[in-house]
């Protein structure tokens, strides 16, 4: 349903880093870089971060990145702690969403809520 994303960030290298890590786990890879902005996908830039350009305290964004299957999840999972994230949410199924639904989440370097979901089945 979405055409594509972009949020602001704090540090674009720290953050460059993180969605490079736990991006690839998932199929995607960097696709374009404009410098200020960085885009994320597997053919075209779906995700974009960009250096903050507002005034103010950022707030939290949710942020879903489909994932082929549970290996993919979990692999994002490891990257991401890799890189430091925080760990909101170890992989697991939530059976509230829908039984196949296999999620983890973590916070990015600037706090947004990052989760990969596997709705395949086991």
């Amino acid at each position: 349903m979405l055409d594509h994303l972009g949020i602001q960030v704090s540090d674009l290298a720290k953050s460059a880093a993180f969605y490079d890590a736990v991006l690839a786990p998932l199929g995607a890879r960097r696709v374009l870089d404009f410098g200020e902005h960085i885009g994320y996908g597997t053919s075209g830039p779906d995700f974009w971060i960009g250096v903050t350009n507002t005034q103010g305290d950022a707030r939290e964004s949710h942020i879903a990145f489909t994932a082929p299957d549970r290996a993919a999840v979990d692999a994002f999972f490891a990257a991401a702690v890799e890189a430091g994230a925080e760990v909101l949410h170890e992989p697991k199924v939530w059976p509230e969403y829908h039984e196949h639904y296999y999620g983890a989440f973590v916070r990015d370097p600037d706090g947004h809520n990052v989760e990969a979901v596997s709705h395949a089945p086991a």
